[in-house]
């Protein structure tokens, strides 16, 4: 079965390349409203897309006036094999600042090997080679070496509040014997990786008050309180000028990586001056040099001021005491951390160590766990295995700094492993102006998934 899916994918690349390229000039921001017509086009794109290559119960599942659109599609003639639940995003970040991209966002244009435009790596891209895979098979195998069930959102940009729900509340339906999120990368070119965990996040934002309103820095200063001041005495007492947090009890839950895990990041090809001058473009780094990097970014947790509001601003002077000041705050959660008990500690101490004089309002947009998944599972083995076989190497596991937060609601709500995998490079410019695809690593990344899924197919389901 195999075998005649690889011919096909490359007797036809060069027109699911096009296919993909159609799929990118829908210009699908979830996080603005005027593009949420768009959004519904890319959903309606995907299931067009999923309905003729042979996939089943094909729907559109609305979102409503304040919510983005999920697609649903299944294939479960596979009896005592796995089940497989494939999730990617049709939603794209902005593309500001738009004078910063060569080519048009929009427009996808090749050029040194790669395919430049929003969403090709992030994640239309590596959505689309899902759906390659199972063209693949269906239209020369007329059938899948695995049950399949496919579960693409387009609001992983903005909220990702439409998909949780619809999880929690059709966990049954969505049953699987794992989850499949197409929306990682690979460590460094040539080296294929899966991931192993992903950091949870909280998001906060701290309002500071001190008078009643703005006043007169000459009339009131010396007396009246100022809420920026009063902030930025806040925030001071958050971190050490090392970047530890000082909340009490902040690291209570955090467990060391083991052995083989730090070994395997240890062997990793990591230089901490090239991480330093051309990734970050600092000139340092801060952070517990009791740790590495990779461990202080992976398996640590963080606390970030995102933002900060307060005052006057604008072109020219104005000679005020603010009356308020807010903060954006971000806290980056590791596995074992409790979101709720972690956001109730930064509440408390943010509350302590207020100024007597202000008044401080904190509020907890959203909390997340982090997640861990356990590399002996024979789901992920088999696509270890598919990679080895594609890219002649062993398979890099590493963790991922960042959060997916329905990939722990996959494994949570139905508890199920999921492979957090994809085929995006270091230089892919993700979230940033010039976003890419590498193109060999697209029609590889067909290739890998494809043995995956046939591999998983020797497995009892």
């Amino acid at each position: 079965m195999f075998n005649a899916a690889s011919g096909y994918w490359t007797l036809h690349a060069s027109r699911l390349l096009d296919e993909l390229k159609a799929f990118l000039r829908i210009p699908s921001i979830s996080a603005l409203p005027a593009h949420k017509s768009d959004v519904q086009a890319a959903a309606d794109w995907v299931t067009n897309k999923l309905t003729s290559i042979g996939m089943e119960h094909v729907r559109t599942i609305d979102g409503g006036p304040d919510r983005h659109p999920l697609v649903y599609a299944d294939w479960l003639h596979a009896p005592d094999k796995p089940t497989l639940l494939l999730y990617a995003h049709f939603d794209v970040q902005p593309v500001d600042p738009l004078t910063l991209w060569t080519s048009p966002p929009f427009e996808p244009t090749e050029r040194n090997g790669k395919l430049f435009a929003r969403g090709s790596a992030d994640d239309k891209g590596q959505g689309f080679i899902l759906l390659a895979v199972l063209e693949g098979f269906l239209k020369t195998a007329g059938k899948l070496p695995v049950n399949i069930k496919v579960l693409f959102e387009g609001e992983e940009e903005s909220s990702g509040e439409h998909i949780e729900e619809y999880v929690n509340k059709h966990a049954a339906e969505l049953g699987c014997s794992a989850a499949v999120v197409l929306d990682c990368g690979m460590y460094e070119a040539g080296l294929p990786t899966i991931s192993t965990g992903l950091r949870g996040l909280i998001a906060a934002e701290v309002t500071v008050t001190g008078a009643s309103r703005d006043l007169h820095s000459g009339e009131f200063g010396g007396a009246a309180p100022n809420s920026v001041q009063s902030l930025a005495e806040i925030i001071a007492k958050l971190k050490t000028p090392t970047g530890r947090v000082r909340i009490p009890g902040f690291y209570k839950q955090v467990k060391r990586p083991d052995k083989l895990e730090l070994d395997s990041w240890a062997r990793l090809p990591f230089d901490e001056h090239d991480y330093c001058v051309n990734h970050v473009g600092a000139a340092g780094l801060i952070g517990d040099r009791r740790y590495s990097v990779l461990h202080r970014t992976w398996a640590l947790p963080t606390l970030e001021i995102n933002g900060i509001t307060g005052g006057f601003s604008g072109d020219g002077f104005k000679t005020v005491i603010p009356a308020v000041a807010s903060a954006k705050i971000s806290m980056r959660l590791v596995p074992d951390m409790d979101p709720q008990a972690v956001a109730k500690l930064f509440a408390d101490y943010v509350r302590k160590v207020t100024p007597k004089h202000a008044r401080v309002d904190v509020k907890i947009l959203s909390a997340s766990p982090a997640m861990r998944v356990e590399t002996n599972n024979p789901l992920i083995q088999a696509c270890a295995q598919a990679y080895k076989l594609t890219f002649g190497k062993d398979p890099a596991y590493v963790r991922e700094g960042g959060s997916i937060p329905i990939a722990g609601t996959f494994k949570h709500v139905l508890n199920a492993p999921v492979l957090l995998t994809g085929f995006t490079l270091p230089d892919c410019n993700m979230h940033a102006p010039n976003e890419n695809l590498d193109l060999a690593n697209f029609h590889a990344g067909i290739q890998a998934i494809g043995r995956y899924f046939t591999l998983a197919g020797e497995l009892n389901g």
